[in-house]
């Protein structure tokens, strides 16, 4: 059979990618395992030792460039006449009180404005050295490039001032926070005001004005405390998604190759919601990689998460099961140290698939037997 129609005929079971070279050896079946028993397999699996589709650069700074752009600044306290009465006297404390709530309010102000400037310019400075990373991987380079390395050291003290300034964000914040809590402390006092015995007319004209002023301060405060709020949820979030990317540039960097976006900044909903048992996968008997161990350290990375990641886009829900399968030839001892040798390799694609963001609860690991398998091997199925 030519290698065409043999694609064209398992494209409904197989996830094959452009790049990648599709084996046709038996995958193994198992005669003892530990977890779930599989079905036999298919006779076709996507090889890990293919060569690399390209990729292209996914890092973006969208995220933290949403930041709010509303600008709080209070209009400030009418002045009023002191009327020698006790009520004008509180109307006068007051009013002090409000004038120094909206000088706070207007330094908050200006401090969001700076920190949300620098942390823009910090989040451009990250994202201009990755994306020279990013590039010198595209192009190729040499595994673990020493330029490369210290350029991803130097995003990652960059992606760290990032986090500098969500922590400054966060002190403001509480400043707010606690503004908001005196702004309406503030507000009742005023109404209260009205009564309160002893009042001329024109106290109660002042009470007026300065409850207006105390409300739309009062006003001023919860919307600054609301964007600010969504600001550090915001950068929360993107802090989160660039440390995973930052992971995965840092397994791209050490193999030499550009992969792409962490799988943990990708939205998968409903996550696992519909994903079957472990095993599942296992019993179906068509592994979507196999990774072949018949010499140290295959290059297999760029491959699985080429896999991985086309999976994920049409199947967000995806779980997988990892199987160490390890041949049943030969002695007791030595299908012993076989299977031992075939879970340290299962344990190393599970450790690069950790590295590439894919969440551990996403993945069931095992060993298996196979008197079909001549070498230790690991396949993943997707369940």
């Amino acid at each position: 059979m030519s290698m065409k129609p043999f694609c064209a005929a398992i494209a409904g079971a197989l996830l094959i990618l452009s790049g990648c070279t599709v084996s046709n050896q038996p995958a193994a079946s198992s005669q003892t395992a530990q977890g779930s028993t599989p079905a036999s397999p298919s006779s076709s699996t996507q090889t890990a030792s293919a060569t690399p589709a390209t990729t292209t650069p996914t890092t973006s700074n969208a995220n933290l460039q949403q930041l709010g752009s509303g600008s709080f600044k209070p209009e400030g306290v009418t002045p009023g006449q002191p009327t020698g009465t006790v009520v004008g006297k509180k109307v006068e404390e007051l009013r002090g009180d409000l004038t120094r709530l909206q000088t706070s309010v207007t330094d908050e102000n200006s401090q969001l404005q700076q920190l949300r400037q620098q942390a823009i310019a910090n989040a451009n400075n990250y994202h201009n050295t990755v994306g020279a990373i990013e590039a010198k991987l595209q192009v190729g380079t040499t595994k673990g490039n020493p330029i490369l390395v210290a350029a991803w050291n130097q995003a990652q003290a960059q992606l760290e001032q990032v986090n500098t300034d969500l922590g400054r964000m966060n002190s403001l914040a509480n400043e707010v926070a606690s503004n908001a809590g005196l702004a309406s402390y503030l507000l009742e006092a005023t109404r209260a005001a009205f009564g309160l015995s002893g009042a001329v007319d024109e106290d109660h004209e002042q009470l007026t004005v300065l409850e207006d002023e105390t409300n739309k301060t009062t006003v001023l405060v919860d919307r600054l405390l609301t964007e600010l709020t969504e600001d550090v949820a915001r950068q929360t979030n993107y802090l989160a998604a660039e440390r995973s990317n930052l992971n995965t540039l840092a397994l791209a960097v050490n193999n030499g190759e550009l992969y792409g976006q962490s799988f943990a900044t990708r939205s998968y909903a409903p996550a696992m919601s519909q994903a079957l048992p472990p095993g599942a996968g296992i019993a179906t008997g068509r592994p979507l990689v196999v990774i072949r161990f018949d010499r140290d350290n295959p290059d297999y990375e760029q491959a699985l998460f080429a896999a991985v990641s086309a999976t994920l886009d049409r199947r967000p829900n995806a779980a997988f099961d990892l199987v160490g399968v390890a041949p049943s030839a030969g002695s007791p001892a030595q299908v012993s140290l076989n299977t031992s040798a075939a879970r340290r390799a299962a344990d190393k694609v599970m450790r690069s698939l950790t590295s590439m963001g894919l969440s551990a609860d996403r993945v069931s690991l095992s060993t298996m037997t196979s008197p079909t398998a001549q070498t230790n091997e690991v396949h993943l199925y997707v369940r």
